[in-house]
């Protein structure tokens, strides 16, 4: 399995350099923690890195419940750790984190220079995320805009998926090599129970 990872150049962001790399085994995948429904103000978010089937650390940040800083929490996370040399993949359990804190992401590719997989159980209603974003969200236009550049929701296995700098293909190969205890890869479980644990001290929902 091959795939190109780009590596941006820092002062432009625009010149990219291409290296073959075999094989996705090095993932760090993403997850926020749960919140009330009157909370406001920053939310947890944490991310887990593996090798293969082994979780070898794992990071955290915080994002603005409705903002619009998850873009830019998860590329300085990433780039950020000292495990970011050889990471391959970024695993992202939905496109929305902390409620309507969107993330962009081929900006997340473009300075990362990582594939960005987004999965999710169900495939969302849409129309309903537009008019929720539209009509209450401070922003949504903005926001329902880089929902619709990143494209539709596609089935792959037990899931459904949007992705950047990474083929349909080899995003049903990541899933199946990194789903062992759930329809979720391994690391966005394993980041979903951290991230449960640690606000409420027990995780709650399924993973």
């Amino acid at each position: 399995m091959l795939f190109y990872r780009y590596r941006p150049n820092k002062e432009t962001r625009t010149d990219r350099k291409i290296t073959m790399v075999k094989k996705f085994a090095h993932q760090i995948g993403f997850d926020d923690a749960p919140f009330t429904k009157e909370h406001r103000g920053d939310v947890l978010l944490v991310a887990t890195v593996y090798c293969r089937h082994r979780i070898e650390a794992v990071l955290s940040g915080k994002i603005r419940r409705d903002g619009r800083n998850a873009s830019d929490a998860i590329c300085r996370i990433v780039t950020g750790s000292r495990f970011y040399s050889h990471s391959q993949l970024i695993l992202l359990q939905g496109i929305a984190f902390a409620g309507f804190n969107v993330v962009d992401i081929q900006q997340v590719l473009d300075e990362t220079g990582l594939p960005v997989l987004v999965v999710c159980r169900k495939n969302p209603n849409m129309e309903k995320i537009r008019q929720a974003l539209i009509q209450h969200v401070p922003g949504g236009a903005r926001k329902w805009k880089i929902i619709e550049r990143t494209g539709p929701m596609q089935p792959a296995g037990n899931v459904f998926v949007q992705r950047a700098g990474i083929s349909l293909e080899d995003s049903r190969k990541v899933l199946k090599e990194s789903c062992i205890n759930s329809d979720l890869p391994d690391p966005l479980r394993t980041a979903h129970l951290i991230a449960g644990g640690i606000i409420s001290g027990e995780s709650k929902h399924r993973a």
